[in-house]
């Protein structure tokens, strides 16, 4: 199989998400910034903890190391190059091929996401998120998990439906006017696509990846994991398959939690647009939330 030489997949990460810095961060609200600077440079050889997103980092960078799959990880931090050396020393202390970074100094980051061709951007500050919806890069809020990940297999990403992959249209409908609305509204619209939601460009790129693979070899693996059932689950089919995208799973759960659901799958990180929803995912697998759409208003 033939590699491009150009990678295939670009995520944007904040030092924050791949490395736990609740401890800088805690001396950064109470002390401010001079604290801050002084409590890293302090610990400048200290390595840091691995951080919510630094299990899927590493298993997405060995599958660039093992030729399937060209990936680049970029980190765009708020720190300073002062005070983001002991990020870097701890991504060189874990041997991470993460070459590229932009130290903002404080300044939003999603300048850099464009320049940098980034396709996803993983943050713990919401802030940054809406930032990097707003302009056009998918994105989420990462939540810690309370299990480990599996670190053998295929990466598995999981996705919300409404206002994650599809525009929150439908989802408006819902909070405005129930249930029985919805229902009727999706059967009406059955035959005409959702509009694209904020990771539709992303898992877009995934499954050109994976078109790359015969079979079941491909080494990521996409499900759709969503409130729908029946008969709403007919737009949702449909509106993929206008799309010319195939999902390898797809879980209708009917108002369900989604949380077994998504251990049962094995997911690597699982997107959803719903706080509630990513909090009790993320007792079993790392959780992406995505800042967007009607239940996420700025």
């Amino acid at each position: 199989m033939t590699i491009d030489t150009q990678p295939l997949l670009r995520i944007a990460i904040s030092s924050s998400a791949l490395f736990d810095l609740r401890d800088a961060d805690r001396v950064f609200r109470q002390e401010g910034l001079a604290a801050y600077g002084a409590f890293q440079r302090a610990r400048e050889k200290e390595t840091l903890v691995p951080g919510a997103a630094f299990p899927l980092i590493k298993k997405l960078l060995q599958l660039d190391a093992e030729g399937e799959v060209p990936v680049e990880v970029i980190l765009l931090s708020r720190n300073s190059a002062d005070t983001g050396l002991r990020v870097f020393n701890s991504i060189q202390d874990y041997a991470l091929p993460i070459i590229r970074a932009a130290f903002t100094g404080g300044a939003a980051p999603y300048r850099y996401m464009r320049p940098f061709q980034c396709q996803l951007f993983l943050s713990t500050n919401p802030l940054d998120v809406v930032d990097a919806l707003d302009h056009g890069v998918a994105a989420a809020t990462v939540l810690v998990s309370h299990k480990p990940s599996n670190p053998e297999g295929p990466v598995k990403f999981a996705f919300d439906g409404d206002a994650v992959l599809f525009s929150d249209e439908a989802e408006q409908i819902f909070q405005a006017e129930g249930l029985e609305a919805f229902a009727e509204n999706e059967r009406r619209a059955a035959d005409q696509p959702l509009s694209p939601g904020p990771f539709k460009a992303f898992l877009d790129q995934l499954h050109h990846i994976q078109q790359r693979f015969e079979g079941d070899v491909c080494p990521i693996r996409t499900a759709l994991v969503t409130a729908r059932s029946s008969p709403s689950h007919e737009r949702v089919i449909k509106t993929l398959r206008t799309w010319g995208i195939r999902i390898d799973e797809s879980l209708f759960l009917g108002g369900k939690d989604k949380t077994q659901f998504l251990s049962a799958y094995g997911a690597d990180i699982f997107f959803d647009d719903q706080a509630e929803h990513c909090h009790l995912a993320s007792r079993e697998v790392v959780t992406g939330h995505v800042n967007h759409g009607v239940m996420n208003p700025h």
